[in-house]
């Protein structure tokens, strides 16, 4: 069984890995292109998200007291996204946000159908479904932040406190990593997952990751 769920996490990671082209901004951030007032939007929105989808996996976690590995898998995420948040005020602050910016700023819609359908998720879904679909995703966000993290420091002159919310989601995660695995084969011994309805999911949340990056680069 671990071979089949490390096997299915693989193939519904590479099956669901975004088109290049749906993310035009990333590389324009990456190149130092992206106007500063990009990069607060950006951070005055994951403000928003981070916190929304820390009590999202929280919620999964409860969802999940049958299947301790999905809890433990949710929980972790939950934890790391409390880490995050630790260190997007930092980035902010490098963007020009001040407390009166961020009273005064208006969300995008589509910015934030990512986070809404995170938290659709933690009502409706399968714990282990979500686990799948969340894996899936993750693959796309870090090599996103990843990028992000190169070009502020390279073209904007951002440090590595600055630039640490990035850092944080760019670098390997081997225990998340375990435990989605460990969840995906209980989920599989337990007929509890089901891989077609978690690649529905995990469509929705990489077309919702696309229209993130397509609003937050559209004037305000």
């Amino acid at each position: 069984m671990t071979s089949t769920a490390r096997d299915l996490l693989e193939t519904t990671t590479r099956a669901l890995a975004p088109d290049r082209a749906s993310n035009a901004l990333v590389p324009l951030i990456a190149r130092g292109e992206a106007g500063r007032d990009t990069l607060a939007a950006l951070a005055l929105e994951q403000a928003l998200v981070v916190p929304a989808d820390r009590r999202a996996f929280g919620h999964l976690a409860g969802r999940a007291a049958d299947d301790p590995e999905s809890a433990a898998f949710f929980g972790l995420l939950a934890d790391g996204e409390a880490l995050a948040g630790q260190r997007l005020p930092a980035f902010a602050e490098a963007c020009g946000v001040d407390p009166a910016r961020s009273a005064a700023y208006r969300p995008r819609p589509g910015c934030q159908a990512y986070p809404a359908y995170v938290a659709w998720l933690a009502l409706n879904a399968e714990p282990a479904d979500a686990v799948l679909a969340l894996s899936a995703n993750f693959s796309a966000w870090g090599g996103y932040c990843a990028a992000i993290a190169e070009g502020l420091r390279r073209h904007y002159g951002f440090g590595d406190e600055a630039c640490g919310f990035f850092d944080f989601f760019a670098a390997p995660a081997p225990d998340l990593d375990r435990r989605a695995e460990a969840a995906v084969r209980a989920g599989l011994a337990a007929g509890r997952l089901d891989p077609d309805r978690a690649q529905r999911h995990g469509r929705l949340l990489q077309a919702y990751e696309a229209m993130f990056w397509t609003a937050l680069g559209q004037p305000a």
